[in-house]
């Protein structure tokens, strides 16, 4: 399956500025080497300079929760790097405990006694 420019142009064109520093911050292991390019593209089309971008990388090696790939953790309700670990359970049906499982919050969803 290949991917479809033309789709993730539109995305990026369409995708806040924050987002997009995310992405070729943060996520950038785990991306297509096209999507970066594309990326760095509009990222420069909007004024952000090579410091900006270093300042934001920065900020999230002392914030952000990293997996062993590279990439940041995600929130479980957004799309930001995670910045907190909860370890809590997967429910089946709702009200079943059957998995245990971490679940990775931003800075924005963090419970506000866990914010670092």
């Amino acid at each position: 399956m290949g991917l479809d420019l033309e789709r993730v142009q539109r995305n990026i064109r369409d995708a806040e500025t924050s987002d997009l520093l995310d992405r070729i911050t943060a996520y950038r292991p785990g991306m297509d080497p096209e999507a970066i390019a594309l990326i760095e593209e509009e990222l420069r089309r909007r004024g952000v300079t090579a410091e900006d971008l270093l300042t934001h990388a920065e900020h999230l090696k002392r914030t952000a929760i990293y997996l062993p790939n590279g990439t940041a953790a995600r929130c479980c309700r957004c799309a930001r790097p995670a910045s907190v670990r909860e370890d809590g359970w997967h429910y089946l049906w709702g009200w079943l405990p059957v998995i245990p499982r971490a679940y990775y919050n931003c800075a924005n969803h963090a419970p506000a006694t866990q914010v670092k």
